[in-house]
């Protein structure tokens, strides 16, 4: 079965806590109300879980998860959304009209979604570093072997000092990141809290996925600027990675909280 986690909403995205979708007890069952928009898999989703306001009461406890199925009534999509890039992957917006759930849909205790929600965070914003240094590797390895061919003023462009050298750093960085998450990962088994960590990887890994796609495209000349060339769907995928599952301006605020700042 396809999943999909539903939290964004049209005026909730890096603000989880201002999401407006509320959950109202009636019986042994809640009815749920509002939208959801940029859900990955929202299309063909077999079940959503949906993060909802389940009080009025301030502060964090007062978010609730639920599993919806698809086919449930009042639950639709209200249409696919059309994005820059990650074309192969369906986005929505959905739409929960008097969406009646049963109570054993609730996943975990009444209020405790936020906190939930935001453990779940720190795993999706941990698998986006090796998503991000194996992905800065294929496109690289995918330039090298164009600069072979490419012959300019008598010799392959890969005799450039100057890209062999650009390549060479690109590399390191890779490695640097590639050595974080190992890191990360000893941490995590020795039961330490890695939330400062992964938000710096998951900082670093979007700008230097996006910087390294956008010079290697760069080495392409004008050929790097047909779509008929695999670097561009490179180029558009890739500028989600400081976008999806935490902003890089959010990744930084969570960084200097950490630091006392």
């Amino acid at each position: 079965m396809v999943a999909a986690i539903a939290v964004t909403e049209p005026g909730a995205g890096s603000d989880v806590a201002g999401l407006r979708t509320r959950a109202k007890k009636d019986g042994n069952a809640y009815v749920i109300n509002g939208t959801k928009t940029f859900i990955t898999n929202g299309v063909q989703a077999d079940f959503v879980v949906v993060l909802v306001r389940s009080s009025d009461a301030p502060g964090y406890h007062s978010f609730s998860l639920f599993v919806i199925p698809k086919g449930t009534p009042g639950f639709s999509v209200s249409k696919e959304l059309d994005k820059l890039g990650w074309r192969s992957s369906d986005t929505a917006e959905l739409f929960f009209d008097d969406v009646r759930v049963p109570e054993e849909n609730r996943i975990g205790e009444e209020g405790e979604g936020f906190i939930y929600q935001m453990k779940q965070f720190q795993h999706e914003r941990f698998a986006a570093l090796p998503m991000s240094y194996v992905g800065a590797g294929d496109v690289i390895d995918m330039t090298v072997e164009h600069i072979k061919q490419r012959v300019v003023f008598g010799k392959p462009l890969s005799k450039q000092q100057v890209l062999r050298h650009r390549i060479a750093d690109w590399l390191t960085e890779i490695e640097c990141l590639k050595q974080l998450t190992y890191h990360i990962v000893r941490m995590k088994i020795s039961g330490m809290d890695v939330t400062r960590e992964v938000s710096m990887g998951k900082l670093m890994s979007g700008e230097m996925l996006k910087r390294i796609t956008d010079g290697c495209l760069q080495m392409y000349g004008g050929m790097g600027f047909m779509n008929e060339t695999l670097i561009t769907r490179y180029y558009r995928d890739v500028r989600a990675a400081s976008i999806a599952g935490g902003t890089d301006e959010i990744m930084r605020e969570v960084i200097a909280r950490l630091e006392g700042l």
